[in-house]
């Protein structure tokens, strides 16, 4: 049987940005969540210099894995044996391997929503049941470990993410140990996308591993590494047939990550300076936006913990967040995430804004967009007379 799974929406938005700025509209891209810094300078560097020197192959770089394991320490902790590590072509193709490895089509797996569009259409596509739970403000827009106690029947599997796209929450420490406690007394497997991590507002992001040693790892080099176009991620498994099915699917579905990609990401971790650079731009954008949405209107925003969005709602506006954007895009060439994407019940009433841009383009699209909901909110003119 086929799985039917809907578009991602902003891909389209992205789309009509492109094509406007084509048609010489000056374009402000706040839809994707991706930096709009390039790759650290050593791991360019590094690329000019093997690309001068060797052909390449396929091939997976065990000094690679043995720097992400060391990352783990450092970061967590937590003691990783390299080889539990599978380089994968990006994030996306980690959480395929994940979901595929591990569940059997047909098995139900929870996460929260709003949600990474990804995860439920992966889901669809590999032919088992997402089981999406409702979270809104009161929950931070995250999961909680009362939300897996309470679902009947457990599901085979959960999708943890901390920070969230498109919220940017995090789940406090203990948060995450309660959550770990109810999969295990379940039999819940565990899938912990912590793609955001290192990108932090807040203070220190836990990872899932702290508290459940067997869960799955989703991660990669393109928000953090400031990498997204070099397809560069990784899959941490538990060791035995998790691990064996994990490189089994990788071998034959991927093959395996970009050979220049696995080098340029090595020398990427020698510039934790520049990465870090990189946050403090983030900061800087995160409070200019914090600071100026409320004036906007748009009064009611989920807490960016981490990651770089603005999860708004919009729903005193528009029942349309699709419509809304395009809308948006066309008249300020401001090119932002309908909510739609993230929440297919109540994301007609969100949008996702991305600072993961340049301070001045921060700036330059909050002049754009604020006239255009001046004129939103603004009462129509008969309502004017009236009340005069």
């Amino acid at each position: 049987m086929r799985a039917e799974i809907e578009p991602f929406h902003a891909i389209a938005i992205s789309r009509l940005a492109h094509q406007l700025k084509m048609e010489g509209a000056s374009i402000i891209h706040m839809e994707f969540g991706q930096p709009s810094t390039g790759a650290p300078s050593k791991a360019i560097a590094k690329a000019h210099e093997i690309l001068d020197a060797e052909a390449m192959g396929y091939w997976e770089s065990p000094l690679l894995r043995q720097r992400i394991a060391e990352r783990y320490q450092t970061l967590y902790g937590v003691t990783v044996e390299p080889e539990r590590i599978v380089l994968t072509c990006g994030a996306s193709p980690a959480l395929v391997l994940a979901l595929s490895s591990v569940f059997t089509p047909g098995d139900r797996i929870a996460l929260a929503r709003p949600g990474y569009v990804a995860y439920r259409n992966s889901l669809k596509a590999l032919h088992l049941e997402p089981v999406e739970i409702a979270c809104g403000p009161e929950d931070r827009f995250q999961l909680t470990a009362r939300h897996l106690a309470d679902l009947e029947p457990a599901p085979a599997g959960v999708i943890v993410a901390s920070p969230a796209n498109p919220t940017g929450t995090i789940i406090e420490p203990e948060e995450l140990e309660k959550i770990a406690q109810v999969c295990r007394e379940r039999g819940i497997r565990i899938i912990s996308d912590e793609i955001y991590h290192g990108l932090s507002y807040t203070g220190r992001t836990p990872s899932m591993l702290e508290f459940a040693p067997d869960a799955l790892i989703v991660n990669s080099f393109s928000k953090y590494f400031s990498m997204a176009g070099w397809r560069l991620g990784w899959l941490l498994t538990p060791k035995g047939e998790d691990l064996e099915r994990a490189r089994a699917y990788v071998g034959n579905l991927f093959l395996t990550a970009p050979s220049l990609s696995q080098h340029a990401g090595l020398a990427a971790m020698d510039c934790i300076d520049e990465l870090e650079a990189h946050i403090d731009v983030y900061r800087a954008n995160r409070q200019r936006m914090l600071d100026a949405l409320p004036a906007l209107g748009l009064q009611q925003i989920a807490p960016p913990d981490g990651a770089f969005y603005i999860w708004a709602n919009i729903g005193h506006l528009t029942d349309d967040s699709l419509g809304f954007c395009q809308q948006l895009l066309k008249d300020t060439g401001v090119a932002t995430a309908p909510g739609v994407d993230f929440d297919p019940v109540e994301g007609k009433h969100f949008i996702r804004f991305s600072f993961a841009v340049s301070t001045a383009e921060v700036e330059e699209a909050l002049r754009r967009i604020t006239p255009w909901f001046a004129n939103l909110s603004a009462p129509p003119l008969g309502e004017l007379s009236q009340s005069d």
